[in-house]
């Protein structure tokens, strides 16, 4: 049996990061998580490390701001996965810095897990969110470390748990806003799966220097699909309010920044269709649920789902 390859987490207190971590341990690869020393006086972020720990992981101390500390894990393992936040894109250039000196890394996986930013339409307005990631993969290539990208849009907790309406926190009961005519396709994973292709991809010969892009059957669907399912799960049909892509333009304008970022994504992936408008293999990707069908994931049903499991807990109250 193929020896399995050592895997550093960056950014294992985070959710994805954390998630990342408990699949690459249930992969059975050793597994290195570097955490800063702030992390360990944060009740929620130290009590994600003891779990780490105790199921088998080696925590190592460290920080994007100092590069010994990077070298240092690096040198351990074959390859680093970064989960950082999207404040933290740019942080990663030391951390390529890090890899390159270090020279042992036979797979990087840069912080993206979103929609591929050599794919969006709305890199002018989006506040430089996908063109960081951008100028992080180009770095990546100029340096010639080996790579693996994984593009898997937008994770289920966003948007999902009000059916993608931006005003609201919760399902709607009786109304829903559609943008647009509803019909453009957008992609939805929940995190825990998106680890688990992720850590698949590491060692995998047909990943390296790719995209791996994640549209799995059942997690893709247009907002008026979204609203159906919603209304075939509660028993009730919904005022339906369709608004012009220019009322979401208005919005976006009028809404100051960082909170009019949840409409820009969603014009991005219901309006332009920057998840689903390109055809994976011509572009040069491949597909991860082709790739590993033995994988099980949530579907966006199976997710909603639970969405009405918390409606009626609500309503018993």
């Amino acid at each position: 049996m193929e020896k399995k390859s050592r895997i550093l987490i960056i950014g294992v207190t985070g959710n994805l990061g954390f998630h990342l971590a408990k699949a690459s341990l249930n992969f059975s690869h050793p597994t290195f998580a570097l955490f800063r020393d702030s992390a360990v006086s944060d009740p929620i972020k130290s009590q994600k490390l003891h779990s780490l720990s105790n199921s088998g992981a080696t925590l190592l101390k460290g920080s994007l701001e100092d590069e010994a500390s990077l070298i240092e894990a690096i040198k351990q393992v074959d390859v680093v996965v970064s989960a950082v936040s999207s404040k933290q894109v740019l942080a990663q250039k030391l951390l390529i810095s890090a890899i390159k000196q270090a020279g042992c890394i036979k797979r990087f996986i840069p912080s993206e897990f979103g929609a591929d930013p050599d794919k969006v339409q709305i890199l002018d307005m989006a506040y430089n969110f996908y063109t960081q990631k951008a100028e992080i993969r180009r770095l990546v290539e100029a340096e010639g470390i080996p790579y693996t990208i994984i593009s898997c849009n937008f994770f289920m907790s966003f948007l999902i748990p009000s059916i993608v309406q931006p005003d609201l926190e919760i399902p709607p009961r009786d109304k829903a806003t559609i943008f647009g005519d509803g019909n453009t396709k957008g992609v939805f994973m929940k995190e825990s799966d998106v680890a688990a292709f992720t850590i698949s991809a590491v060692d995998d010969p047909r990943t390296l220097n790719k995209v791996v892009y994640l549209r799995p059957p059942g997690n893709v669907y247009s907002v008026n699909e979204l609203i159906e399912i919603w209304e075939g799960k509660i028993g009730k049909k919904l005022e339906k309010i369709y608004e012009p892509e220019e009322e979401l333009l208005k919005k976006i304008k009028e809404i100051p920044y960082p909170k009019n970022m949840k409409f820009i994504f969603l014009y991005s992936a219901f309006i332009k269709g920057d998840h689903t408008y390109f055809d994976i293999e011509l572009s040069g990707g491949v597909d991860g649920t082709k790739l590993y069908p033995q994988l099980k994931y949530t579907t966006i049903s199976e997710y909603i789902d639970t969405l009405l499991v918390y409606r009626k807990n609500n309503e018993l109250e």
